[in-house]
């Protein structure tokens, strides 16, 4: 499901849980606001029984990883921006809009 970079699987050496599990449960803690324990809870529906610690584990070492290697795949940003602004009638008051737009 997850395409796991060459450089980041020496991180996952010695795990009992695979690396596609791994990120599969870190990804969800990240995506979605749930509990430890409403995943430790999702991988024992899964046939896996993870304690809610470990998943902690998980996601305070393996998010840097995978935010490093994301930032490294990150387009850069255009250098030109512009800010603007307008009226906009809301429930009867007029208040105000503020837009970013680049190139």
């Amino acid at each position: 499901m997850f395409n796991i970079s060459p450089e980041l699987l020496p991180y996952f050496k010695g795990y009992c849980s695979s690396s596609e599990v791994i990120l599969l449960f870190v990804y969800v803690k990240c995506r979605f606001f749930l509990s430890y324990r409403d995943l430790e809870e999702m991988m024992r529906m899964r046939g896996a029984r993870v304690d809610h610690s470990t998943l902690q584990r998980w996601v305070i070492k393996f998010v840097p990883l995978i935010d490093k290697a994301v930032r490294k795949r990150k387009r850069p940003v255009g250098s030109s921006w512009r800010m603007d602004e307008t009226y906009v009638k809301l429930n009867g008051k007029w208040i105000y809009l503020y837009r970013a737009v680049d190139r």
